[in-house]
């Protein structure tokens, strides 16, 4: 307490503002880089919604000038109406592109963590000395590119491809599938595509789950199955929302995979979305559909992080 007394006043302040400095730093990065990578675009992209449709580069007139100042601004905030979102009501192809990238993102998710699981349970029940050469085997393909891998699948699935060659040379079926050009196509390439985003999460979750739990369980007579069911499934399920998030999310909005493995049939907002921008050159109407993506992407995210403040709460 002595040398506390006696320092100078400015040698126990450094230290605090040293960790003061830390938290800024720890909690500025990620504001920054959220603030740069997704306030500012969407920001951008809900004031081209907010426009007007031009024949022009680019093909829209902003309906304000933010270089006009802040009482200009002001006014025409004031005046703004949302037209191109009560257009996207209007008509039912945003409607059903939506709902069609729901059903099929969601079937694809739910068959992802049927093969997830039992990929993830085996690799966390392996060898420690194993383990990671089957983490690396699981992430191997991301070597590759996305796009070439995609590619892929349309030689696989084609009607002289080599699925229907393999189907058709064992018996099991007398005329070629039709199968590339379909929703199946699009849904098998997005269970290719997003496997890992499944698989990882819940060998990390089972990675780490306690085995003596299991102990307890066979030493109390509880049949293997039942021990899964009411101690292995509980506490992998961090694990199945954090897959399930990361899957459904992106494969909602995914355009490479049904415009190459999908057929005209296929309705999907990303495919949607790229007509809008690219061939009718309808900006401010791209733009609302993806702000309407991104706000009903916002509502999964939102129970995940309910669902993860109500289990840190259970913990304490």
């Amino acid at each position: 307490m002595a040398t506390q007394r006696n320092a100078p006043p400015g040698r126990n302040t450094r230290p605090a503002r040293n960790v003061r400095f830390g938290r800024l730093a720890l909690i500025g990065v990620p504001a920054l880089w959220l603030t740069l990578f997704v306030a500012v675009p969407f920001a951008i992209v809900m004031r081209i919604s907010l426009s007007e449709s031009v024949i022009a580069m680019p093909p829209y007139e902003p309906v304000f000038d933010l270089s006009a100042g802040f009482a200009a601004l002001a006014e025409a905030v004031g005046q703004l109406d949302f037209d191109k979102y009560v257009f996207l009501t209007t008509d039912p192809l945003y409607l059903d592109s939506y709902l069609s990238s729901i059903r099929i993102a969601g079937l694809s998710t739910a068959i992802i963590l049927a093969v997830g699981y039992p990929i993830a349970y085996a690799m966390a029940r392996a060898p420690k000395r194993v383990q990671p050469l089957l983490v690396m085997l699981v992430v191997l393909p991301f070597w590759t590119s996305f796009l070439i891998r995609v590619y892929a699948w349309m030689g696989i699935l084609a009607r002289d491809g080599f699925l229907n060659q393999a189907l058709t040379g064992l018996g099991l079926i007398s005329e070629p599938l039709d199968i590339l050009s379909t929703d199946t196509a699009v849904m098998i390439g997005i269970v290719y595509s997003y496997l890992p985003f499944m698989v990882l999460p819940l060998y990390a979750s089972l990675e780490k789950m306690d085995d003596s739990l299991l102990e307890a369980a066979a030493d109390l007579g509880c049949p293997p199955w039942q021990a899964f069911w009411r101690i292995t499934v509980p506490l992998s399920l961090p694990g199945v929302v954090a897959g399930c998030l990361l899957v459904f999310i992106p494969a909602v909005g995914e355009f490479v995979i049904p415009d190459l493995l999908g057929g005209s049939d296929t309705l999907m907002i990303g495919k949607t979305l790229w007509s809008e921008f690219f061939s009718n050159r309808d900006w401010p109407v791209a733009s609302a559909v993806a702000v309407v993506l991104l706000v009903a992407l916002l509502v999964p995210i939102g129970i995940y992080q309910h669902m993860q403040a109500r289990q840190l709460e259970a913990d304490r």
